[in-house]
């Protein structure tokens, strides 16, 4: 169930598109917010590519299977620190709406994923 490379997989692909768009999002954030909220989100974003490419490294599947959990987690807590960035009023939704759709789908792909290696 391992790709040849994580660079092989969709899900890492579209991992990493994300934490670009993120990075760009959080650009607009107030200067006070970057060893608070910038450095969070960044840190949350850029853990679900990471954790994808340690995954897939590990010899057995239980391990992937757990590194992919953990992406899921990092990517839950990316998408809880956009929707406060908008409430905190940094970004409007219209700026974030192709970020969180691509949240929505990586966390299908990743819950797949997730199914696939613990059957």
């Amino acid at each position: 169930m391992t790709a040849s490379s994580h660079r092989d997989l969709v899900v890492w692909q579209k991992a990493m598109d994300m934490v670009v768009q993120v990075y760009r999002l959080s650009d607009r954030f107030p200067k006070s917010e970057l060893y608070r909220l910038t450095s969070q989100l960044t840190r949350a974003a850029a853990s679900v590519p990471a954790n994808l490419a340690e995954g897939n490294g590990r010899s057995t599947r239980r391990e992937y299977a757990h590194f992919v959990s953990i992406a899921r987690g990092s990517l839950n807590e990316t998408e809880t620190f956009l929707l406060l960035a908008i409430r905190l009023g940094y970004i409007t939704e219209e700026q974030t709406g192709a970020t969180l759709s691509l949240v929505t789908e990586i966390g299908r792909m990743l819950t797949r994923l997730h199914a696939r290696l613990s059957s």
